[in-house]
């Protein structure tokens, strides 16, 4: 253009220095890296970067209810013999049965049922042949009968082509304990072919401290449906949700109809988190956008599933993962404008009327520096 060319060399290497995009390029990892580590001091992991921007823009949150809102630490608190039940059956010989065959599980109710017998001392038989079937039940074969235990939906389908003596009171009985919030099953021995009720175990389960004020400070930061999704009655799962503030409850859920559900929630919502922390909530965990697992009680299937892992089963670290994701995308998006202001502004100065080079080199040098501190201030988040 006819140019004199030292002014014009002079000029394109202040622009090319200008222009530069190290302050861009940096922006993401700083703010990252620091969220990751800030994370890391509060008791949570995470797995990628990726799962912290993740979190940013959740807005439904669906929760398993054993072992996460509620403590996981289940107790057995009542053995009912059926008034009918052939051999003089007694609680302490029912119990024995029972923990027999939930001795092979590693369910909660079965930890309880085991713990139970393990605090009066029972003299507990052997068992074969222990078979499960997700959600429903478990059975084995205890000394010369089939031992089966299980809720509502394992004695009307999985028993289902069977004559169970008692069954409908049984099932009456079971309706009357869900009533009053309890977990209840139902104990059953088979002899020949034939199926007889023997009676209920009924356990409880307390709601973790703190939950409901976390539900709340979920809502504070922008949630919009909270939902708990368990494999346990609509009764007692509906208590639970009420005391802590639940939107939505999905009950007597099977592994792959909670799947379901985070799928459908998906749909809804688009990006949601999956709090749990069992074997059956593996498959929910890892159809979530975010799957955030307990840590200090979760199952390892669980752990290596999850997106996010709690290490202290802390129920407040939940609204301090999206509060934290939320942050570090404000902090990006302030990086980012940084660094294309500068880069606007001294490539548009440089065009229009020049800058000394070394003047180009520190706004350069300076909004790389500028986004570098403005990520690590996230060392400091605490929610």
């Amino acid at each position: 253009l006819g140019s004199e060319f030292t002014s014009t060399f002079y000029r394109a290497m202040t622009l090319m220095v200008a222009a530069s995009p190290c302050a861009v390029i940096i922006s993401t990892p700083a703010a990252v890296l620091s969220a990751i580590a800030s994370g890391g001091r509060q008791g949570v992991l995470f797995k990628g970067g990726e799962h912290v921007e993740a979190a940013a823009n959740i807005d439904a949150v669906a929760f398993d209810k054993t072992g996460t809102l509620t403590q996981g630490d289940t107790q057995l608190t009542d053995v009912f013999v059926r008034e009918t039940a052939a051999d003089s059956l007694t609680d302490e010989g029912l119990l024995s049965l029972a923990t027999a065959v939930q001795a092979r599980s590693e369910h909660h109710l079965a930890r309880a049922t085991v713990a139970a017998a393990e605090e009066r001392s029972l003299d507990v038989p052997d068992a074969r042949r222990f078979q499960s079937v997700a959600g429903k039940g478990v059975c084995a074969d205890v000394e010369a009968s089939t031992i089966h235990i299980g809720n509502r939906s394992y004695f009307e389908t999985v028993l289902g082509d069977a004559a169970v003596k008692g069954l409908e009171p049984g099932l009456d009985r079971l309706q009357t304990l869900e009533a009053e919030g309890k977990t209840s099953v139902i104990v059953a021995r088979e002899d020949g072919g034939d199926v007889t009720v023997l009676g209920w175990l009924a356990f409880t389960d307390t709601v973790r401290p703190g939950a409901a004020e976390m539900i709340g400070e979920l809502r504070e930061l922008g949630v919009e449906h909270i939902v708990m999704l368990t494999g346990d009655n609509e009764r007692v799962a509906q208590r639970i949700a009420d005391e802590v503030g639940i939107d939505e409850v999905q009950a007597e859920l099977l592994p792959e109809e909670k799947v379901a559900t985070i799928e459908d929630l998906v749909d809804r919502h688009e990006n949601v988190a999956m709090v749990g922390d069992g074997v059956n909530d593996a498959p929910a965990l890892a159809t979530a956008t975010l799957g955030i697992a307990m840590g200090g009680a979760g199952t390892d299937v669980a752990l290596d599933t999850a997106d996010v892992v709690l290490m202290g089963d802390d129920l407040s670290k939940i609204p301090y993962v999206l509060g934290l994701g939320r942050a570090t995308r404000r902090t990006l998006i302030v990086n980012l404008a940084i660094a294309f202001g500068a880069i606007a502004l001294m490539v548009g100065t440089i065009l229009l009327r020049g800058i000394p080079l070394p003047l180009a080199v520190v706004g350069h040098e300076g909004s790389t520096v500028l986004v570098s501190l403005n990520g690590l201030r996230l060392l400091g988040f605490r929610g």
